[in-house]
């Protein structure tokens, strides 16, 4: 079974993180929900997770993908914590799939992780961020190499459908889209 690490900080974008842990577990893809923080974390909008686990407990050796749920100040809180560098790097480094939506790029690309990449994000998350060479299409869903990208909260459905095809392949894609309704 495919393992999915979704780290959340305080101001998370509820919309992307509920739908990417929703569907990847509808797709029967193991996720992991891990708090910045021991206790329930309270997203953009007042909406309170009670995470799976710390993140301190994670490993990146655990995980097929590690995603990144956007928000404000969800993404700036990712981007401040050495841990999450270190995990993206890590999983990066072995070669596993790491993904970011709305302005969670921005830790990607902090972490030295979109250098030369096509990438997208929430319209002005990459703004003043340093990264060599990359080139924000502002297309919806973009996939350069292991690295996932999606522009918002609008988008989060088809990203993370886009993610259980690149963990489980088009007939598992099929089925939890079927199952939707859409």
């Amino acid at each position: 079974m495919k393992k999915v690490l979704v780290p959340l900080a305080a101001g998370f974008e509820e919309l992307e993180a509920v739908t990417i842990i929703d569907l990847l577990r509808r797709a029967n893809i193991s996720v992991t929900v891990a708090g910045l923080h021991d206790g329930a974390i309270t997203g953009s909008r007042g909406t309170r997770i009670l995470p799976d686990e710390i993140l301190d407990t994670s490993s990146s050796s655990d995980y097929d993908m590690i995603v990144l749920p956007g928000g404000l100040p969800g993404a700036d809180n990712l981007n401040s914590d050495g841990r999450i560098h270190d995990l993206l790097k890590q999983m990066a480094d072995g070669g596993r799939y790491i993904a970011a939506i709305c302005a969670a790029p921005k830790v990607l690309a902090t972490a030295g992780l979109l250098d030369n990449k096509e990438v997208t994000s929430f319209p002005g998350a990459l703004s003043g961020v340093a990264a060599e060479g990359i080139h924000n299409t502002g297309m919806a869903i973009v996939i350069d190499g292991n690295v996932i990208t999606s522009r918002g909260p609008g988008t989060a459905m088809d990203f993370s459908l886009e993610l259980i095809q690149l963990l489980a392949g088009a007939e598992t894609r099929q089925q939890v889209e079927q199952g939707l309704q859409r």
